[in-house]
């Protein structure tokens, strides 16, 4: 018997099968064929690149993260110098002697504060300090404050005594003390008259609440930064104790995350090799691959199983064709030839047609990936252009130099500021051209320590200030950090440059303002929760005379005072008598800040001033009521000789009929009750007389102003029979109370009724009149003294209520002013309405006092 062959055993094993099945297993078995034949491969790609990626994130954050560490302890050599340099601690040095052979024992301070130290930290965000010292110039401890009432521990002592007395400016450390990391920061500490004290030192424990503040950030990842022993590779400190215990050793946790470890800047000459390292957990990285994965098998699942659907379709179709075409043949070749089945034909078709599928399923294949591949390096380069685009919206100068200090690249902002241009500066030195000649060394030398550290594997990342050259020829201030960039073609350095000009102009009005405070003539406090947190040296005399200092509490009186002008948010101001003076005291309160600022003023002189202006106006005054009495001496004559008169009349009546023998009681009595009236009659006048013209303290009482106009009036009868004028008298209805001085109102109403009638002087008698009227305007009320007169020109209105200044032959040029200065005291006002020709009208305005309203009958 002949062996069959393995492509007849096939043929002959698939022949009964229907070969539209046929082609759909085919197109199933060669689409998972190629699933994992792409699962391998794409699959390793996919997850190089991913590693790639997640190596250089975490090498630029934990490059970011131990650059905010470096700043973070840049923060607390900056509040040392704020400290060593502050009023406080200079005003408290003054007076203090320290002898370097005299015996003595520190001075501890645990409960509160020392008070030369100002609260500061918390203002800054700064964790305090577990002990602050103040070291003479030998370097011995004379004042430690312990802020956690721990006392100093020995090694930290002698560390501090070994490398903080030099007096060379602030010098950051960061030692161990009992295995643990403390940053040490010392500066020079002079009194208020510049003299060289000693230092000021700070100690801050480096434990997870520090390392915590120092970053302040959250990454999308769990990342986990500590600080590691060079030596032994060892956990010193960490922000998450918990999760990572200190002292344990780096190669333990190599498993669970991807460790970097950096040294640190702020360390000067400090023997311990202290490295920030910076921990990614294993486990969200396999969560990204996993999660990368997914996305790409999914992504490949949807493209296979359209393919395999299509593939399996057209197979199908084509199958089904065909075996209608072999149907056909076979009955054609059974009839035709007499052959049975042609199988060797449709065998060989059916491999042809898969093969020429497969085929093109393969290119379909590689076409996937080629565009998959197309799609990540274009994904990878709108990566360059956005980081090329970050780069020019940078707000500070780039620059990248290789390594001779010549320009490569710069961004718009250096173009712009240092005034770069590309055909011009490509290539040229930069310190030649955009560093000031005093600085090319110092830029020089920081250029130097970054390659010195890049070889000796310390961080090559360099940070100091320098002066650079504006594109104007001016220099600029600028904060300058050299960042090292391997290439191939070698090793270039990229230059960050930022303006700090504005910052070093705040620095300075900072200090010029507080110079300001303290040097000004006038008292400035500052009080926060009733206590006084500043005081300039005005402001000793009110302390004094308060029996209170700076860090004390203000009198209960002036703590309400506070509290209230918090509570309002309004600015309160207060006259008080202290020590003999007269201070006002201006509460203006900042309450973002929480406190109040109390600015003072010794006004007594002005006080003083005030009170001689109001006895000498009280005098001019009395003078001005004297001439206005005199002008209507001869009206109150005449009034005055009518009640004697009568009283004469009647009298001599009397006596004539008791002579005469006819007396008639009750005509006596008649007679008797004339005289009695008007004897008061003229009491009443003389009464008016002397109240006139007595000179007495201005007295304010409850009055009726239409009482008031009818009494002005019944002075001036007299002269307004004489001339001949009508006074028409219309008062408002009811009583119009006021609060005022009757003689001082008084002779403001006579003094105008009196112009009015002087006015009318040059009139006929029959066309002469004088309107007085009172009206009530919601709070205030309304004189209105209208003649008829030949009016005041234009040209004089505005010069009527000058001093001095009048239209009469024989007047003083005082009457209207001092009306208007009496007017002004009651918070009142007066002013004229004038038409030549036809007349004036004065007004008069008072306020009204709110009193239940009489009925009074009008006047006319």
């Amino acid at each position: 018997m002949k062996p069959f062959t393995v492509k007849q055993f096939i043929f002959r094993l698939l022949r009964p099968v229907p070969m539209p099945v046929i082609a759909i297993m085919i197109g199933l078995l060669t689409g998972l064929a190629v699933w994992a034949a792409l699962d391998q491969v794409q699959g390793r790609m996919i997850s190089k690149i991913a590693n790639n990626e997640l190596n250089t994130q975490l090498k630029l954050r934990s490059s970011e993260s131990l650059v905010r560490f470096d700043r973070y302890l840049s923060n607390y050599a900056a509040t040392t110098r704020l400290l060593a340099n502050h009023r406080r601690l200079a005003e408290y040095l003054d007076p203090l002697v320290w002898l370097p052979d005299e015996p003595f024992e520190p001075l501890i301070y645990r409960d509160t504060p020392p008070p030369w130290l100002p609260d500061i930290f918390a203002r800054y965000e700064l964790p305090a300090p577990s002990h602050i010292l103040l070291l003479d110039g030998t370097g011995a401890v004379r004042e430690i404050y312990q802020n956690r009432g721990a006392p100093l521990p020995a090694d930290l002592a002698n560390e501090i005594r070994s490398q903080l007395t030099r007096p060379d400016g602030v010098r950051t450390l960061v030692v161990p003390v009992g295995g643990k990391p403390y940053l040490v920061i010392g500066d020079l500490i002079e009194d208020s008259e510049g003299f060289p004290m000693g230092s000021l030192v700070l100690a801050v424990p480096i434990d997870a609440d520090f390392l915590t503040a120092s970053q302040q950030v959250v990454w999308p990842e769990r990342i986990v930064v500590a600080l590691v022993a060079g030596d032994n590779q060892r956990i010193v400190a960490s922000v998450d104790p918990k999760t990572l215990p200190v002292g344990t050793n780096l190669e333990i946790w190599r498993h669970d995350y991807l460790i970097t470890s950096q040294p640190i800047a702020q360390q000067d000459a400090a023997e311990w090799d202290l490295r920030f390292a910076t921990f990614l957990s294993q486990a969200s990285v396999d969560r990204m691959t996993r999660h990368m994965r997914a996305f790409e098998w999914r992504q490949r699942g949807i493209t296979a199983v359209v393919f395999i659907f299509v593939f399996t379709l057209l197979i199908y179709l084509v199958s089904a064709r065909l075996n209608k075409v072999l149907k056909r043949m076979s009955r054609f070749a059974h009839r035709a030839l007499g052959i049975a089945q042609p199988g060797f034909q449709r065998g060989s078709n059916q491999l042809l047609l898969l093969e020429d599928w497969i085929q093109q399923f393969t290119q379909l294949v590689l076409k996937a990936r080629q565009e998959m591949s197309r799609r990540y390096e274009h994904e990878m380069r709108e990566t360059e252009a956005l980081k090329a685009a970050i780069m020019e919206a940078s707000l500070d100068s780039v620059v990248t130099i290789d390594g001779r200090g010549r320009i490569i690249e710069f961004n718009a902002t250096a173009a712009q500021a240092l005034g770069l241009r590309r055909e011009r500066d490509i290539g040229r030195a930069f310190a030649a051209g955009s560093v000031t000649a005093t600085d090319r060394i110092l830029f020089n030398g920081l250029l130097d320590d970054s390659r010195r550290a890049r070889h000796e594997g310390r961080e090559p990342h360099v940070h100091g200030e320098i002066a650079a050259v504006r594109h104007d020829g001016k220099a600029m201030p600028v904060e300058l950090s050299i960042v090292p960039i391997d290439v191939d073609e070698g090793t270039f350095y990229t230059l960050y440059m930022h303006d700090i000009t504005e910052r070093l102009e705040a620095e300075r009005e900072i200090k010029s303002l507080a110079r300001i405070a303290n040097e000004s003539p006038n008292p400035i406090l500052r009080v926060g929760a009733g206590q006084i947190v500043f005081a300039n040296r005005a402001s000793r005399p009110l302390l004094r005379a308060w029996g209170i200092d700076v860090g004390g509490r203000l009198p209960a009186q002036w703590t309400a005072e506070v509290d209230e002008a918090l509570a309002e948010g309004a600015t309160r101001e207060h006259e008080t008598l202290i020590g003999g003076q007269v201070y006002a005291l201006l509460f203006t309160p900042i309450r973002e800040l929480g406190y109040v600022n109390i600015y003072g003023r010794d006004i007594t002189a002005v006080r003083r001033a005030e009170q001689e202006a109001r006895q000498h106006q009280g005098e001019l005054v009395h003078v001005c009521r004297l001439s206005t009495l005199g002008e209507v001496a001869t009206g109150m004559a005449h009034e005055l000789n009518q009640p004697l008169s009568a009283i004469v009349n009647f009298a001599n009546g009397a006596s004539r009929r008791i002579q005469g023998g006819s007396v008639d009681p009750q005509q006596l009595i008649q007679a008797m009750t004339q005289i009695t009236t008007q004897a008061e009659r003229a009491s009443e006048i003389i009464r008016r007389l002397r109240a006139l013209v007595a000179k007495q303290p201005p007295i304010r009482s409850e009055a009726d102003l239409n009482y008031l106009v009818r009494e002005v009036c019944s002075f001036v009868e007299f002269d307004a029979d004489r001339l001949d004028v009508a006074i028409v008298l219309e008062t408002a209805p009811g009583r119009i109370p006021v609060n005022v001085d009757l003689v001082q109102i008084e002779q403001v109403l006579l003094n105008l009724v009196r112009n009015a009638l002087d006015a009318l002087a040059d009139l006929p008698a029959t066309e002469r009149r004088i309107r007085i009227r009172t009206r009530v305007n919601t709070d205030e009320a309304d004189v209105e003294i209208e003649d008829n007169g030949p009016g005041i020109e234009p040209t004089q209105m505005n010069r009527l209520f000058e001093p001095f200044y009048t239209t009469k032959e024989s007047g003083m040029g005082m009457g209207l002013p001092i009306s208007r200065t009496i007017l002004d005291d009651h918070d009142g006002r007066i002013w004229a309405e004038s038409r030549p020709g036809v007349g004036t009208i004065f007004h008069v305005i008072l306020p009204i006092i709110a009193t239940p309203q009489e009925p009074a009958d009008s006047g006319t």
